[in-house]
């Protein structure tokens, strides 16, 4: 039982270091590249949205005509970067 607890807490830094380092990404994405299963993952982020560290919605992504379901997950207070190109200036 200690020992369950101790691999979910591990398991749920290691997902939140990952989150830190790439700002947002899907499920999926998380798993392959930490090497957890997705029921760990998704444990990891149900503990980490009820302390408000990560955000998730669902997401339905299409490859080659099929639909996958699955979760993007963003650290809280995370800001995208600006686009690149031109950007309208302001009027002052």
């Amino acid at each position: 039982m200690v020992s369950c607890l101790l691999d979910n807490k591990m398991h749920t830094q290691q997902v939140l270091d990952y989150l830190k380092k790439r700002g947002q990404e899907v499920d999926r994405k998380i798993a392959l590249e930490t090497g957890m299963s997705l029921i760990q993952v998704h444990d990891s982020l149900k503990e980490l949205e009820k302390s408000k560290k990560v955000f998730t919605c669902s997401v339905t992504t299409y490859e080659y005509g099929e639909s996958t379901e699955g979760l993007m997950c963003r650290i809280s207070g995370y800001i995208p970067p600006a686009a690149p190109g031109r950007k309208v200036a302001a009027k002052t």
